[in-house]
């Protein structure tokens, strides 16, 4: 369940991005600061759980930022 959500938050940034570049980055800065709290309170638990935890939480946070990126990116490379 939660990796479905992520996968839409990150096709949703990435349709956001393409369309409207400018307004995109606010929602996905959102998007990220809300899986970096996830993967602070991750890092809590201590020694190698702590980062069993964490690393689900950072690795979504990267790749919304790539989604985001790959969006504005295919925007800038069209023609017109």
């Amino acid at each position: 369940m939660v990796i479905a959500v992520v996968i839409g938050v990150c096709v949703l940034i990435a349709v956001l991005a393409f369309f409207v570049p400018r307004l995109s980055r606010r929602p996905q800065s959102g998007a990220q600061r809300t899986l970096g709290f996830g993967a602070r309170a991750g890092s809590k638990a201590p020694g190698p759980v702590g980062r069993l935890l964490s690393r689900p939480f950072s690795s979504s946070s990267r790749a919304v930022g790539r989604s985001g990126a790959a969006g504005r990116r295919a925007r800038g490379r069209l023609p017109f």
